[in-house]
């Protein structure tokens, strides 16, 4: 009877988890995701590293049609008082040649007091996968604020202030969504909210850590589980990938005692991370065959002093922008606009009531809206992206 019972508990839990949204878009992410939260992480790494070391990301070939974005040659000019930080420098492509749009940043996304707060662009992740495209984001954080939304899985329990859907309140300054970071139980790393250590905070870990005066930061973390008067969220996700500038010391696609062992990081999959810059602002790469050098290597590239990887595989690595058509417009899915055309879930994920994982938000900072200075500036940026290559 105690089998039998059993049995149909099983069957009844597995059923639910494969007609489930939000354990991601497939059956077989689905089964994955309801495995690895019932003692079954451990088959499914192995089942996930098979597949992939049979599927590695084919070398040499040619970017698809309109992968690469062109930058439009058309020019948009702003006058702006509102402190803002200088639009990132291009990137310097790994593939030569170079393909045209490579690199070059265009604006996206709602404005702020008619500033481009988020730039995005493409390029070949390296010189040997030259049919891959990768995505990077920049965010300048004088204009946008974060905010890390809890999930009910993750970091479990709740409820939170702050979790999905994005309320309209909210989706008023929305201007950016992405995903966070691992399962907890993947993530060596804890968790704090809502005043609250939900899961103890590991000194060493990366940690991604918004603070009541608005700002952000990537660092490694060194209170334990003392949390300074001033934070209002951690969200911990292995060991930082990049330090000073530079791939974090000992960094290596065949070491997963420090950056994940949920696939081996030589494995080629769906990647994300996040980086914060010199100056401030946040860089955001994805893309798919990635190892965890590759993803560091973008992060340099990209401008990031100090950076961590987020979430990993199709499933979860999602980076979402949003255009209303009035500046203090309700951002929502029909105005959104995925980084990659690749990425799964949409752009309406933050906005459903049962998406149960952790992500983060960029806003419109308050200060920006209230802000008095009256010194004006003039810049002038490329318009938003058209593709073609």
């Amino acid at each position: 009877m105690t089998f039998f019972v059993a049995l149909v508990w099983m069957a009844f839990s597995v059923g639910g988890a494969l007609f489930n949204p939000a354990l991601g878009s497939s059956a077989g992410s689905r089964l994955a995701e309801w495995a690895r939260t019932h003692g079954g992480s451990g088959i499914v790494n192995w089942v996930e590293n098979e597949w992939y070391s049979h599927h590695a990301p084919p070398t040499g070939g040619t970017v698809p049609k309109g992968e690469i974005r062109v930058p439009s040659s058309a020019t948009v000019t702003f006058n702006s008082s509102v402190p803002h930080l200088t639009p990132p420098a291009p990137i310097v492509p790994f593939a030569s040649p170079a393909i045209p749009g490579e690199g070059q940043w265009s604006p996206v996304g709602r404005r702020v007091d008619g500033v481009p707060a988020v730039y995005e662009t493409t390029l070949r992740p390296d010189k040997t996968h030259t049919s891959y495209v990768v995505g990077v984001a920049w965010m300048d954080t004088k204009l946008l604020h974060a905010n890390l939304y809890s999930g009910s899985w993750i970091p479990g329990g709740g409820p939170y202030p702050r979790t999905a859907p994005v309320l309209p309140s909210a989706a008023r300054t929305l201007v950016a969504a992405f995903n966070a970071g691992f399962l907890m139980n993947n993530a060596n790393g804890g968790y704090f909210t809502n005043g609250k250590e939900e899961l103890p905070l590991r000194t060493g870990a990366a940690s991604f850590v918004t603070y009541k005066d608005g700002t952000s930061n990537i660092i490694s973390w060194s209170t334990g589980t003392k949390v300074p008067s001033d934070v209002t969220s951690v969200r911990q996700n292995l060991d930082l990938l990049v330090q000073n500038g530079h791939q974090a010391s000992g960094l290596s696609a065949s070491d997963t005692s420090k950056w994940g062992a949920t696939l081996g990081n030589a494995v080629y999959v769906w990647r994300s991370g996040l980086g914060i810059t010199a100056d401030g602002a946040l860089v955001y790469v994805a893309g798919p065959g990635l190892n965890i050098t590759d993803l560091a290597n973008l992060l340099v590239r990209a401008g990031a002093v100090r950076a961590m990887e987020l979430d990993i595989n199709t499933d979860w690595v999602n980076f979402a922008t949003y255009s209303p058509s009035s500046p203090t417009g309700l951002a929502s899915p029909a105005n959104g606009s995925l980084l990659l055309s690749g990425m799964t879930g949409t752009t309406g994920r933050y906005f459903a009531s049962w998406w149960t994982r952790d992500f983060i938000t960029m806003s419109a900072s308050p200060s920006s809206a209230t802000n008095t200075s009256t010194t004006s500036t003039s810049t002038t940026v490329t318009s938003p992206t058209s593709a073609g290559n």
